[in-house]
């Protein structure tokens, strides 16, 4: 019997059963041969696609227990992995049972965002690994108790920042740091993607498949809409501030974070200038509809225009993101970033499609294709398990990248100003409403701690 299907018929005998510890499962992540225990908190199709994916494509590696507040995604993900991996995983609808389990060696967060922070610290403080999905935080400040959790308890912390694995970023950075491009003037990021009205539905009962007060977690209490949350889908959680930062920390959080990748990652900006507003469609969204936003780097600008509201622009097609020969139709790319240097202009893709440089006579003077680097990214994780080795969605510079996400959202939020920020102290100094929001609150029970 080979060890996949040995694996596969201790797992399929064991995991079901529950979450008492069981010898199939003790051995640690410490050695290169050892099996790794993962745990998936929230069972969306992005979270359980992936954690499954990385059983595939890791050796030795094992989902034991899969956890949602959503019992229908709880009961599809279970089963979704006894089909794809041959064992069924126990299942809970309460993470902390997870985080007592001493088989898990690692969580895998893909829950709202709201959750994310929080669900990340309790798992370290309970001694775990961490993959957790961007965008990693919803304020500032919790983002500086992430970082400083996985310093204090000295686990790894991946962020779901995929592009952080994609070789094509590593080229790019490489041709920039070469000089050939020149001196870098100006950096425009982009997230121009379709949509249209949004009204909140009335509110209803609150549905037998879920449980809201542990969905609601460290937001505050409120009555229960379908508009919110999905039985089935993705919901529509991030056009509110309470769970999430709209379309700048969705695909726009992957837009810029790749961008800090490529330029160097650089520390946090001098100050912030940021529009948006809800003019197109209307609606009762709290999130903008359209964003512009500059941020000041000392020696140039970077910018993002975010935008639900741009219905002819394109994401990266997906034969051309998994296709290292081939190269986006620049010009109506809705998720592209444009590096202007004194020698020439590079056109990055995001999630897939490399990167070209475009010279003086308008000539492509330089190119690297590249593919979504999911695999690479999950590949990573498990390796820096094994190894120790500092992962490539590290904590530190992931928190810098949500960073810009925030403190383009807090300067529409104060009213489209610009906000001038202490790198240092991680704080505003010129309005203290901002720092409001760069702080958060939390509902009793689920609180970020002060001290890690």
């Amino acid at each position: 019997m080979n060890r996949r299907n040995f694996i596969k018929k201790g797992v399929l005998a064991s995991a079901g059963v529950g979450l008492g510890v069981s010898s199939l499962f003790s051995a640690s992540c410490a050695g290169a041969n050892d099996r790794i225990v993962l745990a998936l908190i929230g069972c969306g199709g992005r979270g359980l696609g992936t954690i499954i994916n990385c059983c595939k494509i890791n050796e030795n590696v094992v989902v034991k227990t899969v956890c949602d507040v959503n019992r229908t995604k709880l009961g599809k993900a279970a089963a979704q992995v006894e089909k794809d991996l041959g064992y069924k995983p126990g299942q809970t609808e309460n993470m902390k049972e997870i985080f007592d389990d001493k088989d898990v060696d690692a969580v895998w967060v893909a829950t709202p965002e709201h959750w994310h922070t929080l669900a990340s610290i309790w798992a370290l403080q309970a001694g775990k690994h961490v993959y957790v999905e961007k965008n990693p935080t919803v304020n500032i400040w919790e983002g500086r108790k992430l970082v400083e959790a996985a310093r204090k308890y000295n686990k790894i912390v991946q962020v779901g920042f995929q592009n952080r694995s994609a070789a094509y970023g590593f080229s790019a950075r490489d041709y920039i740091k070469s000089g050939k491009l020149g001196q870098i003037v100006t950096v425009k990021c982009y997230n121009l993607l379709g949509g249209g009205k949004s009204n909140e539905a009335p509110e209803t009962a609150v549905p037998a498949w879920l449980d809201w007060d542990k969905w609601l977690g460290p937001a505050p209490m409120r009555g229960f809409s379908p508009s919110i949350v999905d039985e089935n889908g993705r919901g529509g959680w991030l056009n509110y501030w309470a769970y999430g930062g709209g379309g700048l920390s969705d695909d726009a959080s992957h837009v810029m974070d790749l961008c800090r990748l490529v330029i160097g990652d650089p520390e946090h900006p001098k100050s912030v200038y940021g529009w948006g507003g809800n003019h197109v469609f209307g609606g009762t969204r709290e999130t903008p509809e359209f964003q512009s936003i500059v941020y000041d780097f000392g020696e140039y600008t970077l910018s993002c225009d975010n935008a639900y509201a741009t219905n002819y622009m394109t994401k990266t097609p997906g034969d051309i993101r998994m296709d290292k020969t081939k190269f986006p139709n620049w010009r109506n790319n809705s998720t592209r970033t444009e590096i202007y240097g004194t020698e020439g202009m590079m056109y990055l893709g995001r999630h897939g499609g490399g990167w070209q440089v475009l010279g003086p006579k308008n000539e492509i003077v330089a190119e690297d294709g590249g593919v979504f680097p999911d695999k690479e990214h999950q590949i990573n994780f498990i390796e820096c398990l094994r190894t120790r080795k500092t992962p490539n969605g590290e904590v530190e510079e992931c928190h810098r990248s949500a960073t810009l996400v925030h403190l383009g959202n807090i300067a529409y939020r104060v009213g489209n100003k610009q906000l001038t920020f202490d790198p240092e102290t991680e704080k505003i100094t010129n309005d203290n409403s901002a720092n409001i929001l760069a702080r958060g609150a939390y509902r009793k029970g689920y609180e970020v701690p002060e001290k890690v």
